[in-house]
């Protein structure tokens, strides 16, 4: 009986026990979970505020670019204000800047002719006709200079940022030269079709023997002239027959082959020109020499009829071209603004300081790389960024032809 009575009281105990225990782990467990009730409600009121600031945010957010969009408008207007002002006021210079020529790039020692043609009305009858027939022995037969630009025509964008094209005087085709250096030249039967076609294709392709150099060539009555570097100290000039595929001259010429002719197109160590008297050539023999020379050329022979030192400076010079025995060369600035002729040289002499044309081209998209005159039609081909652009010139007669 007592050992029966004992584990009764032993089993009691064990319940009780467990009974106690059990109620501890409920009662840890409730707290547990109070407090994980009590972490989300703070996190929930947390997201809430975030939510709340992140509203405001966007609105002030969208307050803000409403005000940006209308200063933005403002802005937008102001410029478009000053670019019209802008406009006004370079039309109104350029009014100013034909009123009053600039000084011809000629020594006034030089300017004979203007003075001998005032000592004319000095003289009798009889020394003024002998006299005049002198000034008229000096005089080229082309007496017309530009007066300025008729319109500007921009046909197309194809190749690189520098290259040349130009048309041949003596017939409708035009030739692309793509870059400021290479062996191949594309030719298109007319402007016309070189405008409809896409890029280059469905021209002509002509492969040279000998590798072209600089954007400075020149087409005449079928035969291609062009630069060719020879060595350190000399340059040739190559004639090409473009029917036959052949050459059928070359000519040295002594020039430092690092000696640039245009310092803001350092590519161009000669330039090649044609005008109504025929083949020019542009070029300084050392880089140490400050201004640009020219050359009259035989277009049979290629032989040097005769040099010229223009007096015109290379410094920010960019292109250059000859009209009627006049050098008219193009300046612009470092970086790229307008183009202007800013020097002219008259061969002939004939030109008083007076009349030397100040001319302003339109602004386009950068700087020339080349300009091309053709005498026929008097026009200009100029390659600016890689656009193809005709300047039509008009013309007048110099004062004393």
């Amino acid at each position: 009986m007592k050992l029966l009575f004992v584990l009764l009281v032993s089993c009691a105990w064990t319940l009780i026990g467990a009974q106690n225990y059990y109620q501890a782990l409920m009662d840890y467990l409730e707290n547990r979970l109070l407090a994980i009730e009590d972490r989300m409600q703070m996190w929930h009121d947390h997201a809430h505020q975030y939510h709340t600031e992140m509203l405001d945010f966007k609105k002030l957010t969208s307050e803000a670019m409403a005000g940006l969009r209308n200063d933005h408008s403002m802005i937008f207007k102001d410029l478009e204000g000053a670019s019209a002002r802008v406009n006004l006021f370079e039309r109104e210079l350029e009014y100013v800047e034909t009123q009053n020529s600039p000084r011809a790039c000629v020594n006034r020692a030089d300017q004979v002719i203007e003075q001998e043609a005032w000592g004319l009305q000095e003289r009798d009858e009889v020394e003024v006709e002998d006299d005049w027939e002198e000034l008229q022995s000096r005089v080229s037969d082309c007496v017309e200079i530009i007066s300025g630009f008729r319109s500007v025509k921009i046909l197309k964008r194809i190749g690189s940022h520098k290259g040349m094209w130009t048309r041949d005087p003596k017939s409708s085709k035009v030739y692309i030269f793509n870059g400021t250096s290479g062996d191949t030249v594309h030719e298109f039967k007319s402007v016309r079709d070189f405008s409809r076609s896409l890029g280059v294709m469905g021209s002509r392709t002509i492969h040279l023997p000998f590798e072209w150099t600089s954007p400075g060539s020149a087409v005449y009555d079928g035969y291609l002239y062009y630069i060719k570097q020879k060595t350190d100290t000399d340059v040739q000039v190559v004639k090409y027959d473009l029917r036959s595929g052949s050459v059928t001259d070359t000519a040295m010429f002594p020039m430092e082959r690092h000696a640039s002719l245009y310092t803001l197109n350092p590519e161009t160590v000669a330039d090649l020109a044609v005008d109504d008297e025929g083949l020019w050539l542009l070029f300084t023999p050392t880089d140490s020499e400050p201004n640009i020379s020219v050359a009259k050329m035989d277009t049979a022979t290629l032989d040097i009829e005769q040099i010229w030192d223009t007096r015109c400076p290379r410094d920010n010079a960019e292109a250059a071209f000859v009209v009627c025995g006049t050098v008219y060369v193009v300046y612009n600035t470092r970086l790229a603004s307008r183009s202007r002729v800013q020097c002219v040289y008259d061969i002939n002499d004939m030109m008083v300081s007076e009349e030397a044309p100040l001319l302003y081209f339109p602004r386009m998209y950068g700087a020339h790389a080349s300009l091309k005159y053709n005498p026929e039609e008097k026009q200009v081909y100029g390659w600016d960024d890689g656009y193809q652009i005709i300047y039509r010139l008009t013309m007048k007669r110099k004062l004393l032809a």
